[in-house]
């Protein structure tokens, strides 16, 4: 039997198992104890989805059956959100400066910190999709005295508005957004994620 933990080989040993369910099972419990959570399967090259967990978890064990996992754990979550918040206090402070970037002709400036929002945000909801797994991370965050949840719930019509005044080339609604909506609350993130994560 082979089993890869996020592409690295890993000793291992059969006790009792016979199915690929068991298999799982035990690997599951590992990754209890150990704070971790399965992200990803696949058995002998196929990656496992929801729709056909059962049957594969019916398959009986051979010496050439393969696992590949995915993990995450709960400490690579927890730092992955300290360096998001220290890319949103550092986003947080490119913003308030679009506003003069674009009266002083540095367009480009203000593409590049835009371009770098979406990417921090993308992350961001990808690595808060994940924190899901474990819900004590996420309910440990507080934004301004609101759950994470209600915070993020603010961003979408505001970022909608952005991408509006984008479209149009509205440097004025561009700047008030970047400074006076997006700035403050990039801040505010930035030092939850720092201090409750």
């Amino acid at each position: 039997m082979n089993i890869t933990v996020n592409g690295q080989k890993i000793d291992s040993t059969l006790e009792n198992e016979k199915t690929v369910g068991d298999v799982l099972t035990a690997f599951q419990a590992i990754c209890d104890e150990n704070a971790a959570a399965v992200i990803g399967i696949a058995v002998d090259g196929e990656r496992i989805t929801a729709a056909h967990f059962d049957t594969v978890a019916q398959r009986t064990l051979t010496p050439e059956t393969s696992f590949a996992f995915d993990v995450i754990t709960k400490q690579a979550l927890l730092t992955t959100f300290k360096e998001l918040s220290e890319r949103f206090t550092l986003l947080a402070g490119r913003m308030e400066q679009i506003p003069a970037a674009l009266q002083n002709g540095h367009g480009n400036d203000a593409r590049e910190s835009i371009a770098e929002l979406a990417d921090a945000i993308d992350s961001f909801c990808h690595t808060t999709a994940l924190a899901s797994l474990f819900p004590e991370i996420l309910d440990a965050v507080s934004v301004e005295g609101k759950k994470l949840a209600d915070f993020i719930s603010e961003f979408p019509p505001l970022l909608a508005d952005f991408e509006q005044a984008l479209a149009a080339q509205d440097t004025v609604q561009i700047g008030d957004l970047a400074e006076y909506e997006i700035c403050p609350r990039l801040t505010a993130l930035g030092a939850a994620l720092r201090n409750d994560a």
